[in-house]
């Protein structure tokens, strides 16, 4: 290629080249796999009785293939369960591959001096428990816990079961004899996993091994067929590609001439902290150092890691490159198989079984940073408020909703799903159903549990015009009972949030009788104040329907104890009652209150409560941290109904559908269905005394309609799951990453399930647009309430 077509750029950023160059040195935090200078060697029973060395010593290794200047660092040491960090200064370079030793407090034993140290201090370090961590600056540190976080700090070592601090957990004890050794080339954040116990042996900077020669690699042997590098940790050279997509702190590139293996991706991304130089189309090679990162840091567990080269020094030989072709996937390309995992391998990252024709989580990670194309896709959700769109490519999956979506359940989790991500480029706002006709190019990435295409462009898209349900109104002799979870509704919510809500009732729900509330905010919203009444966030919320044409209802609730129902801290979610006292009368019993267990009751022929309002059993510990069950009384044409209304825990707590740990713990359910035989138990009170009474259990269950939980409900058949009496392609109200799911239900007694012509509705006005004004859809039943009972 002529001279003037070809440009050369270096783009030096190891910590040390840095230094010299005049740059900003770049480096990862202790929680991360370090590319550089690691601390090689712990040693704190210099001089004391037994030992062999008179001093206490650290020691450093430079892993990387540049030199780093450490002017400005620190060694410092703290003890086992302390907070209270002394620290040794250090100055000067360490070579690639070579040690650096610093020296610290001397004891009155010991007959051998150390090598001449590079450093000294006068720190006397525990022999048996303690902490060191290698710091980029000179300030002390003032962490027990958590100190591999802290900004600063390079690397931690936790020594000594009692050590409070460590890389996911500290390394056996010391002794006067006995040294931490980092085992050679191990760095898995891991102190009990990368250190030995042994003899000390203190290396300074001559006596450190000459550095091999780094290797060069392509980027298939750098992805390997696993879901972890085989060369994570090592430095590599000259690896060659083409950048296909640019980013705001890293840019990835592919290898146009892959090897015919399928389950090793060609893509690969670098990370250069700050804006790269490289465009796309660039031809280049890479030296840099292998690592696996973990999106989310120390609060992201369950995601699976990401391989992407570090601490790079490239070469651009080329500009104006074709692209590599991008991989279809879908149909006509790469189709994922059905099941996330087919085994139960724990923790598939070590996992000794990676085979992409059979678990969906392998193929994805064998494209993972390349080139795909997906065609003529259709968004199974809407956009997401941060701007991502789930879509089926060619609007292939199955089984779908009436209304476009996909269905979800354990047994069908919808792999062929892929979430269109906006890192690169902004997203059209679309609706479940709407379309992105054409070619949509994107690199693939991970992060929050998901694989995600990054587009390289903003993609055009075609509206389905999905409408929002209008439910039929109520005949007179006909009682609408419904279920809305209303999104944290509090006072400090904008007057639209108030009237949308407000308009979904009258408009859509045609004015339900009596509506069970989810997720009421205290007066003050989320400020964690004390504040526990909510009579403003209902008198604004019945306002809002009044004006919009609907009746003017009244309300019963019971305050929560401040902080005792879940939700925003301070925001003091809690279930309640709407009702139009113009078609249903409220039976008021005194004596309910926030820790006071309702009861039931005969009165005459049949059930009452014993408050009304009344919390189901507000102490018992399936409740802890969350909402507590509401029982009402009603009253409708010479008939009684009971009421009771439900947010059981949410699936928050359970690990991803697509991370590392399969098949997923889902542990949240231990207590949905310790909830579910609470309020089971109390459904079997009310019959107790009245076989045939009139039960509707209904709300936010978290769960599916043929889940455990909803199974305790209905077993022996004393209520029925009104979305089990749906078409199957009818059961959702809830949308989470594209999947259609029943989270809300309404159930109902014998007596009221069995007339023919009771009737039951998800009204969809909310989960599949991207302007929802909740994340859930409302539902109703019209029911036949005989005047005898």
């Amino acid at each position: 290629m002529p001279a003037s077509l070809v440009r050369r750029l270096t783009v030096l950023l190891a910590s040390g080249t840095l230094a010299a160059t005049g740059a900003v040195a770049l480096s990862s935090p202790a929680a991360a796999v370090s590319t550089d200078v690691v601390i090689s060697q712990v040693y704190g029973g210099g001089g004391n009785s037994g030992a062999t060395y008179t001093n206490d010593f650290i020691e450093l290794q430079n892993r990387s293939t540049t030199p780093v200047d450490l002017t400005g660092w620190s060694v410092q040491y703290a003890s086992a369960a302390g907070d209270t960090w002394q620290l040794t200064a250090l100055s000067g370079t360490i070579s690639p591959g070579r040690y650096y030793l610093v020296r610290e407090a001397a004891g009155a034993g010991g007959s051998t001096p150390l090598p001449t140290p590079e450093a000294t201090g006068s720190i006397a370090m525990s022999a048996t428990a303690g902490k060191v961590a290698l710091v980029r600056t000179a300030a002390a540190l003032s962490c027990s816990t958590g100190c591999a976080a802290v900004a600063g700090v390079h690397d931690l070592v936790g020594y000594g079961a009692t050590a409070s601090s460590s890389e996911t957990a500290p390394t056996a004890g010391l002794s006067n004899t006995t040294a931490a050794l980092r085992n050679a080339g191990a760095d898995t954040d891991n102190n009990a996993a990368d250190f030995t116990v042994g003899d000390p042996t203190p290396r300074n900077s001559a006596g450190g091994p000459e550095p091999e020669p780094t290797p060069t690699a392509r980027i298939h042997e750098i992805q390997g067929s696993a879901h972890r590098s085989p060369l994570a940790g090592k430095a590599v050279a000259t690896v060659p590609g083409v950048v296909t997509a640019v980013g705001r702190n890293g840019f990835w590139f592919q290898d146009p001439s892959p090897d015919a293996d399928p389950a090793t991706s060609e893509g690969l991304f670098v990370f250069t902290s700050t804006a790269p130089t490289v465009r796309a189309g660039d031809a280049i090679t890479v030296d840099g150092t292998v690592t696996e990162f973990r999106p989310g840091g120390t609060g992201g567990t369950n995601n699976l890691s990401t391989t992407e080269l570090t601490r790079a020094t490239l070469t651009v030989t080329a500009s104006g490159v074709a692209l590599p072709a991008p991989t279809l996937l879908g149909p006509g390309g790469r189709v994922a198989p059905p099941a996330v995992r087919t085994d139960a391998p724990g923790d598939v990252e070590t996992s000794t079984t990676f085979d992409p024709t059979v678990n969906a989580l392998d193929f994805y990670e064998s494209l993972e940073g390349m080139l795909l194309r997906v065609t003529d896709s259709v968004a199974t959700g809407p956009t997401a408020s941060f701007g991502e769109i789930p879509v089926l490519p060619g609007g292939a999956g199955s089984p779908r909703t009436v209304r476009g979506g996909i269905l979800y359940s354990y047994a069908d989790s919808n792999t062929e799903r892929i979430i269109l991500d906006d890192l690169l480029a902004p997203l059209p706002t679309v609706n479940v159903g709407d379309t992105l006709p054409g070619n949509v190019d994107g690199v693939l990435d991970y992060s929050f549990s998901n694989f995600k295409l990054a587009l390289l462009a903003t993609p055009a898209a075609s509206a389905k015009g999905l409408p929002r349900e209008t439910t039929r109104k109520q005949f007179p002799w006909e009682l609408a009972v419904a279920t809305f979870n209303v999104e944290n509704l509090d006072p400090t919510d904008p007057a639209e949030k108030f009237a949308a809500l407000a308009a979904i009732v009258v408009k859509n729900l045609t004015a339900p009788d009596v509506v069970a509330l989810e997720e009421i905010q205290d007066n003050t919203g989320p400020a964690d104040d004390g504040v526990v009444a909510a009579d403003q966030t209902y008198a604004r919320f019945i306002a809002a329907i009044a004006a919009a044409g609907g009746p003017t209802y009244e309300y019963r609730q019971i305050d929560p104890g401040d902080k005792t129902d879940g939700g925003e801290p301070g925001g003091n979610i809690r279930v309640g009652f709407l009702f139009n006292p113009k078609r249903v009368t409220f039976v008021d019993r005194p004596g309910g209150g926030t820790n006071t267990a309702v009861g039931v009751v005969k009165n005459g022929h049949n059930a009452a409560l014993t408050q009304s309002p009344g919390r189901i059993d507000p102490t018992n510990p399936a409740f802890d941290n969350s909402r507590k069950p509401l029982v009402g009384e009603f009253r409708f044409l010479g008939g009684t109904v009971f009421v009771i209304a439900n947010h059981f825990s949410s699936k928050g707590g359970d690990q991803p559908l697509n991370g590392r740990f399969q098949p997923p713990t889902r542990g949240s359910e231990i207590q949905r269905h310790a909830q579910a035989r609470v309020v089971r138990g109390f459904v079997d009170q009310i019959q107790a005394v009245d076989d045939d009474a009139n039960i509707v259990l209904l709300g936010d269950i978290n769960d599916f309609e043929f889940s455990e939980t909803t199974q305790i409900l209905t077993a022996g058949g004393t209520l029925l799951s009104l979305p089990t009496t749906l078409a199957p392609a009818e059961r959702y109200s809830y949308v989470f990453e594209g999947n259609s799911q029943v989270l809300d239900q309404i159930l109902v007694s014998r007596r009221l399930g069995h007339w023919l012509f009771n009737d039951y509705d998800i009204v969809h006005v909310n989960s599949e647009f991207a302007d929802q004004v909740s994340d859930h859809d409302p539902q109703v039943t019209r029911l036949l309430v005989l005047p005898f009972t």
